[in-house]
């Protein structure tokens, strides 16, 4: 049940898509309006979607976020969040993302997959993930929160489009049987020095999880993930802060690198 109307949720979706566009900051919406619930945090973002769409923007894939249990706990929710990726996010494996276009980036090394069947909730299990999981690659995310010194609280973040800024995919693809997602390791270093590492497992123990959750969720709004999907499946790593200047790289077990400067 909604309590927002439909013309606030659209000139909140305005709102924070300006915010993203322009990459300037501001302050969390549920400062203004406290009583809105998960239904309208979803509502604004899925407005964002039709919003960049209707300017002919292409979505070209979905994430997730806030995928460990330890985040959720500290966060006191019981679901990760999810958000749609832009085809304008995509940076190219060694390409260059542009910090003019951001407000305050960090990066986090992800587990990615591709679809070849559509999965659809609710009952979505691991099983039926690694079913119709056509290839896993490595993506690195770019996230960037429209809000104020990264303050916000959960709804805030989901109306946001989940912090979703850039993205580079790259390395090995490899089919789902050639890798243990679970055990994958991951080292990113910035400026040749590790900054963080981790594996597979961070995601909800295991990131096909992560996609059988990502169909539960949207069977309750009526969407399924259809086959040929990109979802990146949630941070292996923290997120780490990055300015023009860095250069990233991650490397990933089994699954080459990925790497990016930020000017």
């Amino acid at each position: 049940m909604s309590t927002l109307s439909r013309a606030t949720i659209a000139q909140l979706a305005e709102h924070l898509e300006n915010a993203e566009l322009q990459a300037f900051d501001v302050t969390k919406i549920t400062d203004d309006y406290p009583d809105m619930d998960w239904e309208d945090a979803y509502d604004i973002q899925w407005e964002i979607r039709s919003r960049k769409q209707a300017r002919g923007t292409k979505v070209v894939g979905l994430k997730m976020g806030l995928t460990s249990y330890e985040k959720m706990k500290q966060m006191g929710v019981d679901v990760p969040v999810y958000a749609f990726l832009a085809d304008y996010f995509n940076v190219p494996d060694g390409g260059t993302v542009k910090t003019a276009e951001l407000i305050h980036p960090k990066v986090e090394a992800e587990i990615a997959i591709i679809t070849s069947k559509p999965l659809r909730g609710p009952g979505c299990t691991v099983a039926h993930v690694l079913a119709a999981t056509e290839a896993v690659l490595p993506a690195v995310e770019v996230i960037d929160s429209r809000y104020r010194d990264f303050k916000f609280d959960l709804k805030s973040v989901v109306a946001d489009n989940a912090s979703s800024a850039r993205f580079v995919t790259g390395g090995n693809l490899k089919r789902v049987d050639q890798v243990d997602m679970k055990t994958l390791g991951v080292v990113m270093e910035i400026n040749g020095q590790v900054v963080a590492t981790g594996a597979g497992a961070a995601v909800l123990g295991h990131p096909a999880a992560s996609v059988a959750m990502l169909a539960n969720m949207l069977a309750e709004r009526g969407e399924e993930i259809p086959a040929g999907t990109f979802i990146m499946t949630g941070g292996i790593t923290a997120a780490v802060s990055v300015k023009a200047g860095d250069s990233v790289c991650v490397r990933y077990q089994d699954l080459g690198s990925i790497s990016m400067t930020f000017v």
